[in-house]
């Protein structure tokens, strides 16, 4: 798969009830690099820390680096700022996916995520660092608990945090005809379960249709933080339809493998 038939699509919004928006998507198809930030420290704080630690990502990975090395470069960015400003908090998470054609590897800090959608379902890719996630691992909260509990916005690691090492999540993988890839902001998850997700990508003819209802779901849901998404999938000559007979990625992928 070339970077020519990777479609993307991508979207980031205030939602219904922040004045403002933290979150910052980046998406640069001439490197193969893709990342959604969610920004934290309030207005002018959070989307200031999103900002830096994607131009950060970006201006690590055009001189050759990797995307670990980057995000610990994003996470220095945002640490001599806090400092040069007198100490003034902020930080943000990240979830960055670098693709080399079919092949991609997705890294990431806090609980921004990366799924990976097909025929078979809805895969999570990341791991959440998030306070939630621990008790789950630990056996005292459900999914569904955890995804009501006051504490569920709580990241565990997050870019800026000067407290303890930068522990970069990594994962790689491949994305085959017919599969998406996702990266969004915890504004989507917060408000859509895996398998809403999964039901809005069955349903979906285009990249840009796809944004545009996850984004949309949300918000009817409550839209309670911002929200931001990227969907990346096979695409037309230069366009993001995802097909258009049948009319969703997943009969397509099915209809591919009957011919």
């Amino acid at each position: 798969m070339s970077m020519q038939s990777l479609g993307f699509a991508a979207q980031s919004v205030s939602g219904r009830v922040r004045g403002h928006n933290e979150d910052a998507v980046l998406c640069l198809p001439e490197l193969g690099l893709w990342a959604v930030a969610d920004g934290m420290g309030g207005h002018e704080c959070g989307e200031v820390a999103s900002a830096m630690a994607l131009d950060t990502l970006r201006q690590a990975i055009s001189a050759g680096g990797d995307l670990e090395a980057a995000i610990h470069a994003a996470n220095q960015a945002i640490l001599d700022a806090v400092q040069e400003d007198g100490g003034r908090r902020m930080g943000s998470t990240v979830v960055a996916a670098r693709f080399f054609d079919s092949e991609f590897e997705v890294a990431w800090i806090g609980d921004s995520r990366a799924y990976r959608i097909s025929l078979d379902g809805i895969a999570r890719l990341t791991r959440d660092h998030s306070w939630v996630q621990a008790m789950i691992d630990a056996g005292e909260l459900s999914v569904e608990e955890a995804r009501q509990h006051p504490r569920r916005n709580i990241v565990t690691q997050c870019l800026g945090q000067s407290e303890q090492a930068l522990e970069v999540g990594r994962v790689q993988g491949s994305l085959a005809p017919g599969e998406l890839l996702l990266l969004c902001s915890d504004g989507l998850t917060g408000e859509l379960n895996d398998e809403q997700i999964q039901e809005v990508c069955a349903g979906a003819a285009t990249l840009d249709d796809l944004v545009e209802q996850l984004i949309g779901l949300a918000n009817q849901l409550g839209g309670k933080d911002n929200i931001s998404c990227i969907v990346l999938g096979r695409s037309m000559a230069e366009s993001t339809e995802i097909d258009a007979k049948p009319r969703n990625f997943l009969s397509r992928w099915l209809h591919s493998r009957k011919h």
